[in-house]
């Protein structure tokens, strides 16, 4: 199954490159995750628990990153196993400038086999657009942390050119010093 989309996220094209393209900020923005090891830096391996209905599939995913070209471009294979799953991933996303923030292409090809993978993708949509949504959410939420605490960045993860950025003048007159 292919699941794709676009996310505006409101940091500069570095600052989410330096997020995505990290295994372990990616390892910390994954639901279930329960540990991570880096094997080296094309490489790693985490433990993930997905949840599936009722109880959950504890898988070893083996990650290697395909190709990249900073700050723009990047894919990556997921392979995982489990009891009742074998999972074969292909991911990749490209980032543009859009505006003050940054556009992210994404794609995933998921493909599950064994008797998890033969409940259909009628049941196993909506658990992957899920887990999707959850990344998606937690990066854009460690962007904005990152472009923050960034020379010239948004603070407190606020865009600098949204209202929220500007404090209001005080009313009534001022005392000078």
């Amino acid at each position: 199954m292919i699941v794709k989309g676009t996310k505006e996220l409101s940091a500069s094209r570095d600052t989410v490159w330096e997020v995505v393209n990290s295994p372990e900020e990616m390892a910390n923005l994954m639901p279930g995750v329960e540990s991570f090891e880096l094997v080296d830096e094309r490489h790693w391996t985490a433990k993930v628990k997905v949840p599936l209905g009722l109880g959950g599939l504890k898988m070893t995913i083996n990650f290697e990153k395909l190709e990249e070209r900073a700050p723009e471009f990047a894919s990556m294979r997921a392979r995982g196993q489990g009891v009742g799953a074998l999972m074969d991933m292909t991911t990749s996303f490209t980032l543009n400038e859009a505006g003050g923030g940054t556009s992210m292409d994404w794609e995933a090809d998921v493909k599950i086999a064994g008797p998890v993978g033969a409940m259909g993708q009628r049941v196993l949509q909506p658990i992957v657009n899920q887990q999707v949504s959850d990344v998606l959410t937690a990066l854009e939420k460690r962007v904005q942390e990152a472009a923050g605490s960034s020379p010239g960045g948004a603070e407190q993860g606020i865009h600098p050119a949204s209202p929220e950025a500007y404090e209001p003048e005080p009313e009534g007159p001022t005392q000078s010093a």
